[in-house]
């Protein structure tokens, strides 16, 4: 018979912020060695969403709140992409009179609400010992925030971006630069068949790792990103020249969200924020094509080159993850439960330099990651050094 480990607490998890292929191998991860380590698991649903809208009645239904995990849900959840705990970008110290929970309006009635207050009451009721936050920079600065209220958190964290300071490696993002070399590779095709710029729009909203990773693998001739504003006639000439070299007469651009025009400013779908402050963007990827079309006949003996615009956006995060992003969240998961073993919490597990290891948690609210330029960027010709790669770790550009 299986020994049967002696009950040691409840550990909480959840994710926030957008999907990523790997949380659910991360979710996984947890829930196995927990459960063999004496634990009991409870997913929270839809990131801080589900911890604030807990209604702290054993009589009421609260399954669209929390879920006890068990081992063989998980394990099937872990073969796929995205979150099967759903997520949110719920700020709970940031919540608007609009979103506060039904049951909670006569006690929060601001404009803008801080629910820390219930949230810890809802892990207390629960009876969470530890609590798990899968999640990028906003999602685990509200970690930082209950960390500092006395809640015994880890966070791991999760970016297509990878710009979460103090790890080199986001969950997510080996699987997102894997899909934007194959969907880039898979459109050459039409941009050779039409002899155009292809001009590809990805995320990045600061930092510039998801235009530069594929641009470095040989997705693209030139890559913008939002560490260094871009001359319009410079990226046309350059192009104009790649595609003059190219036999099948066509060249290719990625372009970071975040990019931004030489004295110009980043490009929004709308004025709509989230609950973090930030706005949607989009639009970088069409003003940038018009551009070039306009400019193109100065460098191109009087004929204008013709564009294919593509915003990849959803298709680069969706889908089952690669090989890195099952095995990182598998380790970050592992080394998570280490650590509440230990009896270490407010703690962060990271790669660094190629080895798992864990940092302080305030370091996702007291620096930024972003490129490292002047290393890695090659201003004049808009795309990646290829030299120098002695030593570093396996995505090159890593947190400094």
């Amino acid at each position: 018979m299986a020994k049967i480990k002696k009950f040691k607490g409840t550990i909480g998890i959840l994710t926030g912020g957008g999907d990523v292929p790997g949380l659910n191998p991360a979710i996984r991860a947890v829930t196995f060695r927990a459960i063999r380590e004496g634990y009991r698991v409870i997913g929270f649903r839809r990131g801080w969403g589900g911890l604030i809208d807990i209604v702290r009645n054993s009589k009421h239904d609260n399954s669209d709140n929390f879920t006890e995990l068990s081992q063989i849900v998980v394990n099937k959840a872990a073969r796929t992409g995205g979150t099967f705990l759903h997520t949110s970008r719920t700020r709970a110290s940031h919540v608007s009179n609009l979103m506060v929970p039904e049951h909670l309006r006569d006690s929060y009635n601001k404009e803008m609400n801080d629910l820390t207050p219930e949230v810890i009451k809802n892990l207390d009721w629960l009876g969470v010992d530890h609590l798990i936050a899968i999640g990028g920079d906003d999602t685990l600065s509200y970690a930082v925030h209950l960390f500092k209220q006395g809640v015994k958190v880890m966070a791991i964290p999760k970016t297509m971006d990878n710009d979460v300071p103090g790890t080199d490696y986001c969950i997510g993002f080996s699987t997102c630069v894997t899909r934007t070399i194959s969907l880039t590779n898979s459109l050459r095709t039409a941009a050779g068949s039409h002899e155009r710029f292809l001009v590809l729009e990805v995320f990045g909203r600061y930092a510039g790792f998801t235009a530069m990773l594929p641009t470095l693998a040989g997705a693209a001739n030139r890559c913008l990103i939002p560490e260094v504003p871009f001359n319009i006639e410079h990226l046309t000439e350059l192009l104009t020249e790649d595609r003059n070299r190219n036999p099948s007469n066509y060249s290719i651009v990625l372009i970071s969200e975040g990019a931004t025009f030489e004295g110009g400013e980043m490009k929004f779908e709308g004025m709509e924020k989230d609950a973090f402050g930030h706005a949607k963007l989009g639009g970088i990827g069409d003003e940038v094509s018009l551009a070039l079309k306009k400019t193109s006949p100065k460098y191109n003996k009087g004929k204008m080159v013709n564009v294919i615009n593509q915003k990849l956006g959803y298709m680069v995060r969706c889908g089952d993850p690669d090989f890195i992003d099952s095995v990182v969240p598998t380790a970050y998961g592992n080394l998570a439960l280490d650590l509440i073993l230990k009896g270490i919490n407010g703690r962060m597990v990271v790669l660094k330099n190629g080895r798992y290891d864990h940092v302080p948690i305030e370091v996702v609210t007291e620096t930024k990651k972003f490129v490292n330029v002047d290393k890695f960027y090659n201003r004049p010709k808009l795309h990646p050094y290829y030299k120098n790669f002695e030593m570093l770790p396996l995505f090159i550009m890593t947190n400094d």
